[in-house]
């Protein structure tokens, strides 16, 4: 063989390898529904998307953490569309926002259609929160609720036996209306979750409390509504959002926008179809108190 078909062989083996290794490294991390994100040069901005009802913190506190040690990401834009849901979730994320805007880079949210309640409390600690005239947002509050069948249980013979070990245990079962102390001991709950938000709007929004308690009844406001009420910086779209952080970072010009690379993993929600599934979606909202502005279908 010529020295110049060895070259060649040489070649095409190397990239078979790389091909291989691509593949694999693709498949390895679809099997475990991680993020990858490729080596990246040169300044951008990281861009992080937090959709529907927060049921769960876990992904979007990864794909946040995707850009850890990325040193050529010069600020970082939230982009919110969702209305609240899980407290815990809910804080959890917004304590990860918190350290990355601790880090020195500038943090900007771009909301959406909506970004109420929950999804409100996660763009508190961003450094310039940019609104739609029309988002709706907003809706400081907490919400836990409970179904009570007593009666239709009774018109069909079903009994229940309950074994506990205080009174309290069975607090919000289905099965009978609640107590007066018990409503009163999840009231006492539900206030101090409710405190909690508005301490964070205060503080992140520079606001005083009595402001806040003011508009943190539940209610909505348009983007424009919440920027009279200081609760938002500017009205724009993402591109405006992605713009001031560019700027705020130091990039000139048009900026370079990099996402997490998700890989799906295949799940029950994909063997049975998403339509199906819909059917059970109040079923999927997350249990006990809320962050969640849920309007009446």
């Amino acid at each position: 063989m010529t020295k110049k078909g060895c070259l060649w062989g040489w070649l095409a083996g190397t990239v078979g390898l790389l091909v291989i290794f691509l593949v694999t490294m693709i498949l390895i991390e679809s099997l475990l529904g991680r993020q990858m994100r490729f080596p990246t040069y040169g300044a951008h901005i990281g861009l992080v998307r937090i959709e529907g009802v927060i049921s769960d913190s876990r992904d979007v506190i990864a794909d946040l953490r995707s850009f850890e040690g990325d040193g050529a990401m010069k600020a970082l834009v939230v982009r919110i569309d969702s209305p609240g849901g899980s407290v815990s979730a809910s804080q959890e994320i917004y304590e990860e926002i918190v350290a990355i805007r601790e880090t020195g880079i500038p943090v900007v949210v771009s909301m959406g259609a909506m970004a109420a309640s929950g999804g409100y409390y996660v763009a508190c600690p961003a450094d310039t929160i940019v609104a739609n005239a029309g988002t709706l947002t907003g809706s400081i509050g907490v919400i836990m609720s409970f179904m009570n069948l007593e009666e239709l249980f009774g018109k069909v013979g079903v009994d229940f036996e309950v074994v506990k070990s205080g009174e309290y245990k069975d607090m919000g079962s289905m099965n009978r209306e609640m107590t007066a102390k018990e409503r009163e001991l999840l009231q006492t709950t539900i206030d101090d979750i409710h405190l909690q938000f508005i301490e964070v709007v205060a503080t992140e929004r520079s606001l005083d409390m009595k402001s806040v308690r003011e508009i943190a009844d539940g209610r909505i406001f348009s983007g424009r509504q919440a920027l009279e009420r200081g609760l938002v910086d500017v009205l724009g779209t993402l591109d405006d959002a992605q713009l001031l952080a560019a700027r705020m970072g130091g990039i000139k010009g048009e900026p370079r926008v990099l996402e997490p690379v998700k890989v799906h993993r295949l799940t029950l929600t994909d063997l049975l179809g998403r339509s199906v599934l819909g059917l059970l979606e109040p079923a999927s909202v997350p249990a006990g108190a809320q962050y969640l502005f849920r309007p009446a279908k």
